[in-house]
């Protein structure tokens, strides 16, 4: 349903977004997620038809994106959506369906059933005198008056309250079981990681995470074993060579020249009347039960801990990236595994001379 191929975006020397690649799937809701200034909006902006890419190919809906025809086949839900104040819920939707020659009564029945669905009862009620929640929820009715195929959608939930947030990304998950195609932007992760199949992480204008939420929790993040004991775990040479195995140190002579009696103490702590160790693989869980036998003790309980999908995101988002600015900087892309992978720039070269913040308009 969307192709991206090559997609780079500059604006004088700043580089936007750098050789993006990435499709999306009919009936699938695909996560784009970065930090501020990351790429995103200006990559939502280009697939929606309003900002034309400096380089590559974009296709939507069978359509470039630059072909007037594709705006019929898509909603857009931009993360500021100003409303026409004085008209109210119905005229502004009237409004805008008239704009793309939707019949009245075809039109009537889709305004009817969207707000429905997102639970707008004042629908005569003038706009400037609606909540934030409520004026999201026009919006988004907006988005669906033409019946797109495609919708684009940035912060949908943005600064809602919890119960209409949780409305808005339900609505969402209905969207794709009805078929649609929805991107999806948000900063809260918890948000994506909801209603999204597939994400892609961008990171200066690059993506450097492509696949599903739990490939790329598998690739990236770190399961923890949390192991709760009776008594606190001796100290002994297995327990430390967990450690070390970790750090990358093969070899120890003398347990107590090294930093592991360290990170044993630093990975338990007292949780009431138990004690809880912290480890990286089943191994170590054996070497915590082996070490609590020791001092007297027994393991009473272990807990499993996966990697959320924001902890994964702080620790892709924290490597280091080529510059971004063409006036001497490195722009090479950085490549993704679809799987959720990603190759590790080769170093952290910066244009010394590059502008203290990106152009207006480069988000």
């Amino acid at each position: 349903m969307i192709e991206v191929e090559g997609l780079r975006k500059t604006y004088g020397e700043f580089a936007a977004v750098v050789d993006s690649t990435f499709s999306v799937e009919e009936g699938e809701v695909f996560g784009i997620v970065g930090p501020n200034g990351a790429g995103k909006t200006t990559t939502l902006k280009v697939l929606a038809g309003l900002v034309d890419p400096t380089a590559g190919e974009v296709e939507v809906a069978e359509f470039a994106s630059d072909d007037p025809e594709m705006r019929r086949q898509l909603g857009f839900l931009p993360e500021e959506s100003p409303l026409y104040e004085e008209m109210t819920p119905l005229s502004y939707l009237r409004f805008f369906a008239d704009l793309y020659d939707v019949p009245r009564e075809a039109a009537d029945e889709r305004i009817e059933a969207a707000l429905d669905r997102l639970e707008l009862d004042h629908r005569e009620r003038r706009l400037g005198d609606m909540s934030k929640g409520m004026k999201r929820k026009v919006a988004i009715a907006r988005s669906l008056v033409n019946d797109p195929d495609v919708l684009v959608y940035d912060e949908p939930a943005s600064g809602l309250d919890p119960v209409t947030t949780n409305s808005v990304l339900a609505f969402t998950r209905e969207l794709r079981e009805t078929g649609k195609t929805v991107v999806f932007s948000a900063h809260n992760l918890y948000h994506v990681e909801s209603v999204c199949d597939r994400v892609a992480v961008m990171n200066e204008g690059r993506i450097v995470a492509r696949g599903s939420v739990d490939g790329i929790r598998e690739r990236h993040g770190e399961t923890t074993y949390h192991v709760f004991t009776d008594v606190s775990p001796a100290r002994t040479d297995a327990l430390a060579e967990t450690f070390t195995d970790r750090d990358g140190i093969d070899d120890i002579d003398d347990i107590d020249d090294i930093d592991a009696l360290d990170d044993i103490d630093a990975a338990t702590e007292e949780v009431g009347d138990r004690f809880r160790t912290a480890v990286p693989t089943m191994d170590a869980v054996e070497a915590v039960r082996e070490a609590a036998a020791a001092a007297g003790g027994e393991v009473v309980d272990i807990r499993t801990r996966e990697p959320s999908l924001e902890d994964v995101f702080l620790d892709i988002v924290g490597r280091p990236m080529p510059g971004r600015y063409t006036g001497g900087a490195a722009v090479d892309a950085v490549e993704a595994d679809e799987d959720g992978g990603d190759s590790d720039p080769a170093s952290d070269d910066r244009d010394a001379k590059r502008p203290a913040e990106p152009p207006e308009g480069a988000e």
